[in-house]
């Protein structure tokens, strides 16, 4: 394998480094978007337990914006309650873009290594070509064997590129869609907290 890897060139230095990040990303991506996490279940239900017995003072505030993602948002939303519903919602929204940036972070590293390996790649390739064919012009050997043993080698680069680039471009598909899906229950949490606390029709808080 290290034989491979050295006779793909100077090009495999970015390629492996591509790799590694793109690794430490995926593992850092998995545990820091687990729903679990950034949504616990019973967030909304034991916010509004307390609400109902009037147990939510700043320190309550305090715990429940350290909490997780979801509780930063209804704590954004609480500090403005009694400000109205639009203005509650507009505190919901601007705390929920920090979270969904927070979300997103990464992930454009990763789209980027899974677009740039393949090309890294083919340069290393087309370099490697270069080197063949500009030696055997100097050399003038004709073997066709030698030709196309140093084709072969030239071809690591690529292959290379393209095992960094495919599984990237598999997680940062992945991990977009999960942003979205996250997104979608952060919304519905948070708008169930002010139509509870704005809304004439009852909503149903509950635990799950």
């Amino acid at each position: 394998m290290f034989e491979i890897i050295v006779s793909g060139g100077v090009m495999m230095i970015p390629i492996i480094l591509c790799s590694i990040i793109a690794i430490a990303i995926i593992i850092e991506r998995f545990w820091s978007l687990n729903s679990a996490r950034i949504a616990p279940r019973n967030a909304l239900a034991e916010v509004w337990g307390k609400l109902r017995h009037g147990q939510m003072d700043a320190a309550q505030l305090r715990e429940l914006r350290m909490s997780s993602p979801l509780g930063q948002i209804l704590a954004a939303g609480l500090v403005n309650a009694k400000a109205g519903r639009t203005i509650m919602i507009e505190s919901i929204e601007q705390a929920a873009s920090h979270v969904v940036h927070d979300m997103e972070r990464y992930l454009g590293i990763l789209g980027t290594i899974a677009a740039i390996a393949p090309l890294m790649g083919l340069l290393g390739t087309v370099l490697g070509m270069i080197q063949v064919f500009s030696n055997t012009m100097k050399m003038g050997n004709g073997d066709i064997n030698v030709l196309s043993g140093g084709i072969a080698v030239a071809l690591v680069t690529t292959a290379s590129g393209l095992v960094v680039a495919i599984p990237s471009m598999f997680f940062y598909r992945m991990f977009l869609r999960r942003v979205e899906t996250l997104v979608i229950e952060l919304e519905r949490e948070s708008i169930k907290l002010v139509d509870a606390l704005h809304s004439s029709r009852a909503v149903e808080v509950q635990n799950t």
